[in-house]
């Protein structure tokens, strides 16, 4: 039995469009909850994570889902640097994925957070439904940039000729 090392292909490491959508999307998820806790949460002071108990209870809620995205944040570059390190990032299928994060957080958060279980609104005080309609809208758009660049990258994929 041989110790050679079997040769690599000439075109060099092949990328990972699935694995580069993935984590990208974990790092569009991450980025689009920080938008909303740092803005929403902290600069307006317009609503809390969790809204139907105490302040305190707010304020810890806000905390654990800075905690969550920031683990989220970290895990998700770490996972970047590598597909990076093995040249084997897919930059089309990133910013597919980067943009589906960003929209699937957005219409989660305004669907199911705030209209479903109703952990919190938008805002308070007034007449949400323009906040709800530009937060939902808001969402889809990015979701819907993601999917095209998705289909984008797939078709870029089946015409990229192979080695």
């Amino acid at each position: 039995m041989s110790d050679a090392v079997p040769p690599q292909p000439a075109s060099g490491p092949r990328p990972q469009r699935r694995r580069s959508l993935a984590v990208c999307a974990l790092i569009g998820v991450a980025v689009m909850a920080a938008v909303d806790e740092i803005v929403f949460h902290q600069l307006l002071g317009w609503h809390h994570f969790y809204d139907r108990s105490t302040s305190s209870v707010g304020l810890l809620s806000d905390g654990l889902l800075h905690t969550a995205e920031l683990l989220a944040l970290v895990a998700g570059f770490f996972l970047y640097a590598d597909l990076r390190r093995r040249r084997a990032l897919a930059a089309a299928h990133a910013w597919a994925g980067f943009f589906l994060g960003l929209g699937a957080f957005q219409l989660f958060d305004g669907i199911v957070d705030h209209k479903l279980l109703r952990l919190h609104q938008i805002r308070y005080g007034v007449d949400v439904t323009p906040y709800d309609w530009a937060w939902n809208i808001g969402g889809l758009v990015l979701l819907l940039i993601g999917c095209t660049l998705a289909v984008r990258a797939a078709r870029r994929t089946r015409t990229e000729p192979t080695a």
